[in-house]
């Protein structure tokens, strides 16, 4: 790993592949800064393919690459799907049912007929093993006859991967290394391909359920990422392309060698990607917060721009399966431009979740769809032009009509009203993510603004801003394919998590300094010219969540802590009176971020952007009027005032 991109003189080009449900963009920044965009359909049955045929269309020689970024929702359909590994998982004797059990909580509170869904491991497959650890030390010891059964046990049920968690195993791993030390013997012996995986090299922290939770997700979703990778590695290097470096949900990239040994931090891989961009764009703007909303064609992405940055918190789930790793905050929601319009059966009417993907796609694109979607709302309202797109798409209005006349006709409602109504009722599900982003952590979204991107964000953009009372809206350069430029320039990054239950009065500002210091140089070690840096997870003492504060070796803990109260006031509105505890340490190194300038569209040579009502182009817009920009299509409300900016991409503000 290099943390220094090639030199600007050399004609290299950082290239940055998102996969999505409907569309997979490329985006490449070129050694002079500026960027070149390519959109193409997705191959849902081979996802690797829009990848190649992504490079195909963009006419890229292979010599000219530096490096291929890629995001992609293997990891996401496998939970959505549940097509992963046979995994078999060892648990302390006494607590093989902490899947099962979770947090004892209901899936809907007043709701007694709705279910979790299933654990990825069953409670047949989970081997008990005698032993235990406590939080000072060994009470159980495990013994050669527990390895030996535990092991007998483990090959009866030939599992593709083995997961093991035991207790407690974030501050002593001695058992869990015996146990995987001998498994992985027997499996040699044996000539199997069956990969163990242990809780502390994936999460080592506190709370079992989420430790053993990520841990099978790690197991579960490994073997297939391993062949995704290699494959698509390979399918790369027959044409001369370097192989791929991944995205991780934290927002940095990986090689394809050590993210397939890292499958579960691969679960929000494309969206990360989205704001990763979001938040270049928002650092070149001198802005510091904002909202982030990536619509493309099966969902919404919502995210936070905290200090210019995206923000990374733990936790959060897919497919109602805990991932507590650091992530990018995203929240999904199933209100992409594919989401399909139906009346439930009290006759009302919703969209999504389903989508119409990218076969058949909106009725609009007529490639055989009949169900009526968003896009297929904003073609009959004109907002998205009828004709010749991008990505070999060509929109037929007469095809959206007969979509949505499935709706508008039980509802006795002309064509045009049943639009905005499918257009209102998509805003109003992407409206309450932003509030649940913003609002929930104490971030007041009228003071920031919006960063609308993806295919359908610049459309939707205004009403969503009206909904939550936001007063600006930035519609950035490249607006479509935006996470593929995130990916381009995202740097290389390393990253581990170090178990450190303390109370800070006990730590003293040395030893802080040496647990953060001793993790970045195991975490370098093979690696030059990377940047670290460090968080700390605190809580107050008997709390059940925690915050990341930023350190660094040499700062006070007394600084740490008041740090910490102050970003707890700011989330919750209170401090208490209480001793502060840590938790663990984050610490990553990364590589410096690809270089890019982003300038206006038609000083790249693009076509320029234009109105489709006809007007000539200007750099100030009134609303209302729809701008069709390369990639998307921008709308600008009535009270709406579109400002062109020198980066590329738009302003828009209301009074």
């Amino acid at each position: 790993m290099s943390g220094t991109p090639p030199s600007r003189h050399a004609t290299r080009v950082a290239v940055g592949i998102d996969v999505g449900g409907t569309f997979t963009d490329l985006a490449a920044l070129h050694d002079d800064g500026t960027v070149s965009t390519t959109k193409v359909l997705s191959v849902p049955a081979d996802r690797a393919q829009g990848v190649l045929s992504a490079l195909e269309t963009a006419s890229l020689a292979a010599e000219r690459v530096a490096h291929i970024a890629h995001g992609t929702t293997v990891v996401t359909n496998l939970l959505l799907e549940r097509r992963g590994a046979t995994v078999t998982a060892c648990a302390t004797a006494g607590f093989t049912d902490v899947l099962e059990l979770r947090r004892q909580e209901r899936a809907a509170l007043y709701d007694l007929s709705q279910q979790h869904p299933a654990p990825l491991v069953s409670r047949e497959r989970i081997v008990p093993v005698a032993e235990r650890m406590g939080p000072e030390g060994v009470i159980a010891p495990l013994t050669d006859d527990a390895i030996a059964a535990a092991v007998d046990a483990v090959l009866q049920h030939e599992a593709e991967t083995v997961a093991i968690t035991l207790l407690h195993a974030y501050g002593d791993t001695t058992h869990e290394q015996r146990l995987a030390e001998a498994l992985r013997a027997a499996i040699a012996q044996r000539g199997m391909a069956t990969d163990v995986v242990t809780s502390h090299e994936v999460l080592p922290e506190i709370r079992e359920y989420e430790r053993m939770a990520t841990t099978v997700a790690e197991a579960y979703a490994r073997p297939a990422v391993r062949r995704y990778l290699a494959g698509l590695s390979d399918r790369l290097a027959q044409q001369g392309y370097p192989a791929p470096r991944v995205m991780t949900s934290a927002g940095g990239t990986l090689s394809a060698h050590d993210a397939a040994r890292h499958a579960a931090a691969l679960a929000l891989s494309g969206p990360a990607g989205g704001v990763t961009g979001a938040a270049a764009i928002a650092r070149t703007l001198g802005v510091s917060r904002a909202l982030t909303i990536d619509i493309g064609g099966t969902s919404a992405d919502v995210g936070l721009i905290e200090d210019g940055e995206p923000l990374v918190e733990r936790g959060g789930g897919v497919a109602g399966i805990p991932i507590a790793l650091p992530r990018v905050l995203v929240e999904a929601v199933a209100a992409g431009g594919g989401s399909i319009a139906w009346l439930d059966d009290g006759g009302a009417l919703r969209a999504g979740p389903h989508s119409a993907g990218a076969m058949p796609g909106p009725a609009a694109y007529d490639r055989g769809g009949e169900q009526p979607t968003v896009t297929d709302a904003h073609v009959v309202l004109g907002t998205i032009a009828a004709g010749e797109w991008s990505g070999g798409v060509r929109i037929s209005r007469e095809k959206a009509v007969a979509a949505l006349a499935r709706v508008a006709t039980p509802l006795g409602v002309s064509i045009e009203r049943a639009a905005e109504a499918i257009i209102a009722t998509a805003d109003a599900t992407m409206a309450r993510a932003l509030r649940r982003v913003s609002v929930e952590r104490g971030v007041d979204p009228r003071g920031i603004p919006l960063i609308a991107f993806g295919g359908g964000g610049p459309l939707h953009a205004c009403g969503l801003a009206e909904r939550l009372g936001m007063r600006q809206v930035i519609v950035p350069p490249h607006a479509g394919v935006l996470s593929a430029v995130g990916l381009a320039l995202a740097p290389e990054r390393r990253e581990r998590l170090t178990s450190c239950v303390v109370e800070a009065d006990a730590w003293s500002d040395v030893s802080m300094a040496a647990v953060l210091e001793r993790a970045a140089r195991e975490l370098a070690a093979g690696a030059t010219n990377l940047e670290p840096r460090w968080w700390l997870r605190a809580r107050y003492v008997g709390q059940g969540y925690e915050l990341d504060v930023p350190v660094a070796p040499g700062e006070a803990v007394a600084e740490v802590v008041r740090r910490f109260e102050a970003r707890h006031e700011g989330r919750t509105g209170f401090t208490l009176d209480r001793p502060v505890e840590f938790i663990s340490a984050r610490t990553t190194l990364s590589s410096t971020p690809w270089p890019v300038h982003f300038v206006r569209p038609e000083r790249q040579g693009e076509i320029p952007m234009d109105l489709d009502d006809g007007r000539a182009m200007s750099r100030t817009l009134q609303g209302p009027c729809v701008v069709r920009l390369p990639d998307a299509t921008m709308r600008v409300a009535p009270g709406w005032t579109a400002r062109a900016l020198e980066t590329g991409g738009w302003m828009l503000e209301t009074a």
